[in-house]
């Protein structure tokens, strides 16, 4: 009899703007779906030594690069990838899945809706291209976008939308990591 394939195969994980692959975050949640494979990425100005972000252009195109060199390694297809990260690094892929690809679902930790003082300036464009699902997780007092602000905004994802709201803002302290990690494990696994 045939083993049946779990959804998720693996997961690809990209830093905030001022952070590299070794956040804290970042390496508690890979640590956590282990054996899953997890890849956590850094962006070509990261690598280059350079503080300010490439375009998103550049970003997109990074994120494209590490999904395929991901799937490649495992042998897997893109829609059995969870692909997010932590504020622009889950924008980031979540740009990449709303132009298309096939990822298994998107996880968003922080994402920053607007940017402080700016709730204008919205981050939401591609929102109503999401058509996976997709997982939020952000702080209570999050300058980025509130928690009502958010509920504004969700409705606009054509996907399946699950939000948690924890105590804090924009960076969680490392005391949350067990909370974030067991939130994103319990969704990835319900994925499948």
């Amino acid at each position: 009899m045939a083993r049946r394939r779990r959804r998720v195969e693996a997961v690809l994980l990209a830093p905030g703007a001022g952070a590299s692959s070794e956040h804290h975050t970042l390496v508690a949640l890979a640590a956590a779906l282990s054996p899953l494979p997890v890849r956590r990425m850094d962006f070509p100005y990261r690598i280059a030594g350079r503080r300010a972000p490439d375009r998103p252009p550049v970003l997109l195109d990074a994120v494209r690069t590490e999904l395929d060199a991901l799937c490649a390694e495992v042998g897997c297809r893109r829609d059995r990838v969870v692909v997010g990260g932590r504020s622009m690094g889950g924008r980031i892929c979540s740009m990449v899945a709303a132009e298309g690809a096939p990822v298994g679902g998107v996880v968003l930790l922080s994402y920053p809706l607007h940017p402080p003082g700016k709730p204008d300036r919205l981050r939401t464009e591609h929102f109503g291209s999401l058509d996976v699902p997709c997982l939020f997780v952000g702080g209570e007092k999050d300058p980025f976008g509130s928690p009502a602000e958010f509920d504004e905004h969700l409705v606009e994802i054509a996907g399946p939308v699950t939000r948690h709201w924890l105590p804090g803002g924009h960076q969680p302290k490392p005391t949350l990591d067990p909370q974030i990690c067991e939130l994103v494990v319990d969704w990835i696994a319900d994925l499948g």
